[in-house]
């Protein structure tokens, strides 16, 4: 991985084909399927798209991008009305699979931006997360100087029942890939933390570009970071902390203590666990661990289930 400072100069402009990728409800195997059985869960996931990350979308400093959202072809039609309007403004393209892979993202890709540019750059963004309003902006500057590579902007932010988290995290969910249109692998090519078996990395510091948000729903995100002060970033994410709350200077003190040594212990725990898991069984090994885990933790309750929809 090679780390790069974000006061680099800008190669020469390049026209670039920027696609953000979002999965809303995909029918995914492994341990998502279980939080996708629980009751309410896409409405609340819809709940968290519209206060988090459309508004994080139509606030970018640079809207030269198409955002194309996965949808399952069976999704009910209350979701559907509720996201018309999002797509008749054009906010997104909506794109109906029940599954969707990388060269799936290429086919949709070149549809709908014709494949003209001489970039083609590819960006996840999670369909319960935001991005800094300069999150477009600096991930094309960075595309330009990178081409071929897997970028990483790599510091963010992390927000849990009312309390902030800025964190560094080289290899992020919110990764981008820079390519031209010959035979393109884009960011869905595998695992967020897994680009590098494919990729040359870009891991780009500066301020906080990204935030994740801690829900009863998630699947793997969870507090980790130093706790913050939201009033540092309001202005880099517009509407979107004003939940969150300044802590004390003894809330300050406590997390770094206490709370944030046990929570790095907890994560060290299970990077080491999940490396051997991963090492010893693969990709499909850990995923059926993940659902087991999940299951057991839902009280063994089935997969399938249309009490979301």
């Amino acid at each position: 991985m090679t780390l790069y400072s974000p006061g680099a100069a800008a190669a020469t402009e390049t026209r670039i084909d920027h696609v953000v990728l979002t999965r809303f409800n995909l029918p995914t195997p492994g341990p998502e399927s279980l939080v996708r059985a629980q009751d309410g869960w896409l409405r609340n996931r819809a709940a968290l798209f519209e206060r988090y990350t459309v508004p994080a979308m139509l606030a970018q400093t640079v809207c030269d991008f198409t955002w194309l959202v996965y949808l399952d072809p069976a999704s009910p039609p209350w979701l559907l009305d509720r996201m018309r309007p999002l797509v008749d403004e054009g906010v997104f393209t909506p794109v109906f699979r029940e599954t969707a892979d990388w060269h799936d993202v290429v086919a949709d890709a070149r549809t709908v931006t014709g494949a003209t540019g001489g970039l083609f750059v590819t960006t996840n963004l999670d369909n319960d997360d935001a991005v800094a309003r300069d999150f477009i902006a600096r991930i094309q500057a960075a595309s330009r100087r990178h081409v071929g590579s897997a970028i990483y902007l790599s510091t963010g932010l992390i927000v849990e029942g009312g309390r902030l988290y800025r964190r560094a995290d080289p290899e992020n969910a919110f990764c981008s890939v820079s390519e031209s249109w010959h035979e393109p692998r884009t960011a869905w090519r595998d695992w967020h933390n897994r680009l590098h078996t494919h990729f040359p990395v870009v891991s780009i510091g500066g301020p906080p570009a990204w935030l994740q948000v801690v829900h009863g729903q998630n699947v793997s995100n969870r507090v980790r970071g130093t706790l913050d002060d939201p009033l540092d970033h309001r202005r880099a994410f517009p509407n979107l902390l004003d939940d969150a709350s300044s802590p004390s200077r003894s809330a300050r003190a406590a997390d770094r203590l206490v709370r944030r040594p046990l929570r790095e212990v907890r994560d060290v725990l299970r990077i080491a666990a999940k490396t051997v898991l991963l090492r010893l069984a693969g990709k499909d090994g850990l995923d059926r661990t993940k659902s087991l885990i999940r299951r057991l933790r839902l009280g063994g309750r089935p997969q399938a289930g249309a009490t979301s929809r």
